[in-house]
């Protein structure tokens, strides 16, 4: 199949080299046509993203950096494509040929000043793949951005995520569903100058920020409660959260529960801000609360968190994420709660986050965050999904590849639940930011073949839970699990008044 990539002969860039290469395949055959766009380039625009690169990113390159060399290293034509992915403004042809004609959209509109436009009104925009033949919207998608660096980190990153998109098109075809762009960016547009000077001067407070306090610094909730929690209520009432104490340079996150003989363990990510690196602890629960100090029970080379366990063949197993070595493995429990042994890799060879399985009707699922690209693109907006017939594989990719890129609703947040004959998983919301928010989803649809899913309720931090994040959901008997992070100070004085102003702590008082 011949594919032709229809780009911005004024504006080549690293994201279309990005693009080739994801795009490459042996059942594809790409050719590149450039087009000379008659609309002028915004004045100023690349002297503001060099200096973004130098002061915002302090010289690491970004999917935006212009990449004059493609100009000449556009492969040739290879004949009359079947597929026409066109990045510019200009007019179909009615005569071209080909069998799908894809125009990304940015908000509804074509073209990179559109996607300019977007990212200035103060937000990443929905993304649409059309097809310009049918008018039919094949997919639709929206990028996280929490890892990118203003204006030019924005444009990468859902350049990025528009070639994820498009590279699901073309293996997995259509999708029914799309994400809705009602109320995207109606924010007041600001000029790229302003955009600019506003990142810059949110960098220096940021880094002040961090000069003063840890950040992030999360924190594990818990409480005891005899009805259907959160899955019940779609919200943090009931009986009051408590923080599970933790040092004040190390951050608790991702609380998985397990009771396995007769004993109930909380396990979660162990972060110590001075090190930078997470490992995995644990914490015994009795009747009334924790019991004693957190243990480690799993390190690595690598990082580590979120420690998805299940019984499986009479044996417990747990998942920690390595996404960073770009495999998923699991262990094996030798002794509880702490001595661990590597007994399988899962999968090798993919940056997968979050990894939680789900057995369901004589199948084992595999969700998790995927990325497949190694700068812009965020790595909470991607849901991917793999198929096994055992735990421990062989697992195969999910027929919808991706399954869907949404911010708010990809990545998981904690254990699959059924509730009166219908199936939930917990999902992150990264609207407003990674882990702003926990979404309760229902799975209306999952098969080797299909998936769908509706986010019925959001759970925001609040005054039962203060903060800015939250982003983990687990429970084990009556026991609740949440986390979220705080303003955690540097200096002792500073940690006492916020302590003092902390509602959870003087709850657990």
């Amino acid at each position: 199949m011949i594919v032709e990539l229809r780009f911005d002969q004024q504006r080549p860039r690293a994201w279309m080299r990005h693009l080739l290469d994801l795009l490459a395949d042996d059942q594809r055959t790409l050719q590149v046509s450039w087009i000379s766009s008659p609309a002028e380039r915004p004045a100023g625009l690349e002297t503001l993203l060099d200096l973004e690169r130098m002061l915002l990113r302090r010289g690491r390159r970004c999917g935006s950096d212009a990449e004059p060399a493609l100009l000449n290293e556009a492969r040739g034509s290879y004949g009359t494509p079947e597929v026409v992915i066109d990045f510019t403004t200009a007019p179909r042809e009615a005569d071209c040929g080909a069998r799908l004609y894809l125009r990304p959209l940015f908000d509804g509109h074509d073209g990179e000043d559109a996607l300019l436009a977007a990212i200035l009104a103060g937000d990443l925009p929905v993304i649409e793949i059309l097809d310009d033949v049918s008018g039919a919207v094949m997919w639709s998608g929206q990028p996280s951005g929490e890892n990118a660096s203003g204006l030019g980190g924005a444009l990468g990153a859902t350049m990025a995520r528009t070639g994820t998109l498009l590279k699901g098109v073309l293996e997995s075809g259509p999708r029914p569903q799309t994400i809705a762009r009602e109320g995207a960016n109606l924010g007041h547009p600001q000029s790229a100058r302003g955009f600019v000077a506003r990142n810059l001067a949110m960098s220096i407070a940021k880094s002040i920020y961090r000069l003063c306090c840890y950040a992030p610094h999360w924190r594990i909730g818990w409480r005891y409660t005899d009805d259907a929690g959160i899955w019940g209520s779609g919200d943090l009432s009931g009986p009051g959260w408590q923080a599970l104490p933790s040092p004040a340079n190390r951050f608790y996150a991702d609380p998985f529960a397990m009771t396995w003989k007769g004993r109930t363990f909380v396990f979660f990510e162990d972060l110590d801000h001075h090190v930078g690196k997470g490992t995995i602890s644990a914490t015994e629960f009795g009747d009334a609360g924790p019991i004693g100090e957190a243990v480690p029970v799993l390190e690595a080379p690598w990082h580590l968190s979120y420690p998805f366990l299940m019984e499986h063949g009479g044996e417990l197993w747990m998942i920690p994420e390595s996404s960073v070595r770009k495999d998923v493995a699991i262990y094996r429990c030798i002794a509880f709660p702490g001595r661990w042994e590597r007994h399988a890799t899962l999968l090798s060879g993919i940056e997968l986050a979050d990894a939680t399985i789900l057995q369901h009707e004589g199948l084992y699922y595999l969700f998790g965050a995927t990325r497949d690209d190694e700068g812009d693109g965020g790595y909470s907006d991607t849901l991917s999904i793999y198929v096994g017939n055992d735990l421990f594989g062989p697992w195969q990719p999910h027929a919808l590849r991706p399954a869907l890129v949404d911010r708010a609703s990809a990545r998981p947040a904690g254990h699959f639940v059924r509730r009166s004959g219908r199936l939930w998983r917990p999902v992150q919301d990264c609207t407003r930011g990674y882990g702003g928010a926990v979404g309760l989803a229902e799975i209306t649809a999952l098969s080797p073949e299909t998936f769908a899913q509706t986010v019925r309720h959001i759970i925001e931090p609040g005054p039962r839970w203060p903060g800015r994040k939250l982003h983990t959901l687990n429970r084990c008997g009556r026991l609740e699990l949440i986390d979220g992070s705080v303003i955690q100070p540097k200096l002792q004085p500073l940690r006492s008044m916020a302590r003092a102003n902390d509602p959870v702590v003087a709850a657990a008082r």
